[in-house]
C-alpha cells in the first residue's frame, strides 16, 4: 500500500490527512489552529503544520499542499519574509482594487485579461496597497508567493531554489491568465510599480521536488481547487461551501470571463477551469445569530426549523463583514421587515439561515449566467453541518442537493493530487465520495423578498 498526505493550509487551521493512494481511504488525520487574524507571520503556519503532522508522515510517499487563495507573502532577495502575510479576507486594499480596475480600463478589461475583476481579496490589490502604505518594506521585496507556494517550498529539500505554484492558485492572483496560461508581469508592475519574481507554474500532475523524508511533492493548489479534486467534481455539478467564506464553484471545460466581476474565472487543478463566486459572509452569519440570541448553534437550528418559510416577513441581508460578491467591502448587514408580530427568536434564526443561503443562491445564478451548467449541488463546509442549512438549501437553490459524508475535502484533494503525481497517470485516481441526496420544491417567494431587500440596500449604498 502506498501512502499519500494532503495538507489544507486553511484560514483558521492547518489540517493533514494521510490516505491510501489507490482507494483514498483516510488512515490518519491531524489538525492545529492558526490565529484569528487577517495578517499572519508565515512561520506560524509551518509550526501548525509540524504540530498537525506529528506521527502522521511515516511511510508517506507523496505530499500535496492546498492553501487559502489570494494571500500575499513578500520575500526579499535572500528569501526572507518581509512582512506578515496578508490573507484573502483582509479588505484594507479595497481602494487599491478600485484604482486598479479603473487604470486598466474597467471591469471588462480585467475580465478579458485575467478572467476576473480584482477585489480586495486578490493578491494584485494587496501589492498596490503594500507599495503605497509601506514603501520601505516594499523596496526590500524581490518576490511574492501564495500561502500554498510558501509551505510547499519550505517542505522541499534542496532543488533549484525556484518556488512553484499551480494554475489553480495562480489564477486567483489577478496577474495570471487562465485563458492563455501565462503570467501578466505588466499587471504586477501596474500594481507594485515594478516587476517581481513569481513562482513557476507547474503542471497538474507534476512532481516539483522531494521532502527531507524523500516523499514526492506535488504542485499543490488553492483551497477551492483542492476541494473540487477531493469531491471528484464533474461538469454539471456545483459545490456550495459554507465556511469562513461562502464559495460557489463548478468545473467547466471553457474559461470564463465575467465583466460584472461576480464570477471569478479561475482555473482548476486538473487542467480545466473553475468559475467561482465568493461571499465573505457564510457560517459566521449563523454564529452571529447564535451570539445575538445568546443560544448555542444547535438551538439556532431548532429555532429556524420551527419558523415558517420567509420568517414572517423578516429578511436578513447578511453583509456583516462587508461583502465581496457583490463588491461592497464597506457594507454592513441589514435586517428588513421587522414588526412586533415577527420579532421572535425563531424568525430571526430563520432569517439568518435564509439570508446566508439566498446570497449563495445568487452565486449559482451568476454561474448559470456564464453558461455553466448547474444541475446538482454538493453542499460542504462547516456550515453544512447545520440541520437548518441542510433542510432549507434545496428549496432555496432550486435543484437537487447532495451532502457528502463529512470529511476534509480540501486536504483530500491535495492528497489525491499527490497520488496522481506519484502514479504519473493521465488522470487522477478515482476515489469514491459518499453522499446523501436531499430534494425539495423551490421557495421562490423567499428569494424574491431577499432580492427586493438587496436592491433597496444597493440603491442606498449606491
Amino acid at each position: 500500500m502506498s501512502l499519500v498526505a494532503g495538507i489544507d493550509l486553511a484560514t483558521q487551521s492547518t489540517k493533514v490527512v494521510v490516505c491510501d493512494a489507490d482507494s483514498g481511504e483516510i488512515l490518519r488525520t491531524g489538525q492545529a489552529p492558526h490565529p484569528d487574524a487577517t495578517e499572519v507571520e508565515p512561520a506560524i503556519w509551518y509550526d501548525a503544520f509540524a504540530a498537525a503532522s506529528v506521527g502522521l508522515l511515516d511511510g508517506v510517499a507523496a505530499i500535496g499542499v492546498a492553501g487559502q487563495q489570494h494571500g500575499m507573502i513578500c520575500l526579499d532577495e535572500r528569501g526572507e519574509v518581509v512582512r506578515p502575510a496578508l490573507l484573502w479576507h483582509d479588505v484594507r486594499s479595497a481602494d487599491a482594487a478600485a484604482e486598479l480596475v479603473a487604470e486598466l480600463g474597467g471591469p471588462a478589461a480585467w475580465a478579458r485579461t485575467v478572467g476576473s475583476v480584482p477585489v480586495a481579496s486578490f493578491t494584485v490589490t494587496k501589492l498596490r496597497w503594500f507599495a503605497r502604505a509601506e514603501p520601505k518594506l516594499a523596496d526590500r521585496t524581490a518576490s511574492v508567493l501564495l500561502p500554498h507556494d510558501w509551505l510547499t517550498e519550505l517542505l522541499r529539500d534542496g532543488g533549484d531554489g525556484l518556488p512553484t505554484t499551480d494554475r489553480g492558485d495562480a489564477s486567483g492572483t489577478g496577474y495570471w491568465s487562465p485563458a492563455s496560461g501565462t503570467y501578466r508581469p505588466d499587471l504586477v508592475e501596474l500594481a507594485f510599480g515594478r516587476e517581481l519574481a513569481l513562482p513557476r507554474v507547474a503542471g497538474p500532475a507534476e512532481v516539483v521536488g522531494e521532502t527531507a523524508r524523500a516523499a514526492a511533492l506535488s504542485a499543490g493548489t488553492g483551497d477551492n481547487m483542492g476541494a473540487a479534486l477531493g469531491l471528484g467534481l464533474r461538469p454539471g455539478e456545483a459545490v456550495v461551501s459554507i465556511g469562513t467564506s461562502g464559495t460557489v464553484f463548478a468545473v467547466a471545460e471553457h474559461p470564463v470571463a465575467d465583466p460584472s466581476g461576480a464570477v471569478a474565472g479561475f482555473a482548476d487543478a486538473s487542467g480545466r477551469y473553475l468559475p467561482l463566486v465568493c461571499t465573505l459572509n457564510a457560517a459566521r452569519v449563523l454564529t452571529a445569530a447564535a451570539s445575538l440570541l445568546a443560544v448555542p448553534l444547535s438551538t439556532v437550528d431548532d429555532l429556524a426549523l420551527s419558523a415558517e418559510p420567509g420568517a414572517g416577513g423578516l429578511t436578513l441581508l447578511p453583509y456583516l463583514d462587508g461583502e465581496r460578491t457583490p463588491n461592497l467591502p464597506a457594507a454592513r448587514g441589514l435586517l428588513a421587515g421587522l414588526t412586533r408580530a415577527n420579532a421572535t427568536p425563531a424568525n430571526l434564526a430563520r432569517a439568518a439561515v435564509e439570508g446566508m443561503l439566498c446570497g449563495l443562491a445568487d452565486g449559482l445564478d451568476a454561474l448559470r449566467g456564464q453558461n455553466v451548467a448547474v444541475d446538482r449541488i454538493l453542499l460542504v463546509g462547516g456550515g453544512a453541518g447545520s440541520a437548518a442549512v441542510r433542510a432549507l438549501a434545496p428549496a432555496l437553490f432550486g435543484v437537487e442537493v447532495a451532502v457528502p459524508a463529512p470529511a476534509e475535502y480540501v486536504a483530500l484533494g491535495a492528497a489525491r493530487q499527490a497520488a496522481w503525481a506519484l502514479a504519473g497517470s493521465a488522470e487522477p485516481p478515482a476515489w469514491p465520495v459518499t453522499t446523501r441526496e436531499i430534494a425539495a420544491e423551490p421557495a421562490d417567494h423567499v428569494r424574491d423578498a431577499y432580492a427586493e431587500v438587496r436592491a433597496r440596500a444597493a440603491a442606498l449604498l449606491g
